[in-house]
């Protein structure tokens, strides 16, 4: 496959089935999170695998809001919750006098490259940003003084699950050359 059918073939998948996701996968996307590109080589990210039922329940509720908007997060057989980590003094410096948080860039980025291998894995992703963070933070023991930047849930897309069209955009609407 190439570069432009993965892109266009990644998706939000919400609805997954109960086969489970192997380590060897996982850390595969992971490997391919680990190798992205980061602002001055910062790489400023701590990676979680949530497989053990009972603590990914715990931590998928903790995505789910009243309305129960991610309830989907149930479903997934792991969560991949991903830790911003402090960047370089360089990148804190460059970040300070551009008035910038690479490191949340970084974050996007990685995050990315976690979903797109899982793509080219047959696996499906979703990348949730709406958490209950201090919950997340006590359940995984992660440091009071971090920051949970994403929760991806990844899993083998249920069977009826379908590749959705694209809505986007057109380019013409988002593009511009030399000037905007």
């Amino acid at each position: 496959m190439n570069f432009f059918d993965l892109v266009n073939k990644r998706q939000s998948v919400r609805k997954y089935s109960s086969q489970k996701v192997n380590d060897e996968q996982i850390l595969k996307c992971i490997e391919s999170a680990r190798i992205a590109p980061s602002a001055s080589n910062s790489q400023p990210w701590h990676f979680i695998i949530v497989k053990e039922p009972t603590l990914k329940q715990k931590v998928a509720q903790a995505t789910i809001t009243q309305k129960l908007i991610n309830n989907f997060t149930l479903q997934a057989p792991a969560l991949i919750v991903i830790v911003v980590e402090k960047p370089t003094l360089l990148t804190q410096f460059a970040g300070w006098v551009k008035k910038r948080d690479f490191e949340w860039t970084d974050l996007g980025i990685a995050a990315e490259h976690i979903c797109l291998q899982a793509t080219e894995l047959e696996l499906g992703t979703c990348m949730v940003g709406w958490f209950d963070e201090k919950k997340i933070i006590e359940l995984l023991n992660i440091p009071k003084n971090k920051r949970v930047g994403l929760v991806i849930s990844i899993g083998y897309p249920a069977d009826n699950y379908t590749l959705r069209k694209k809505t986007r955009k057109p380019l013409e609407q988002i593009l511009t050359y030399n000037k905007y």
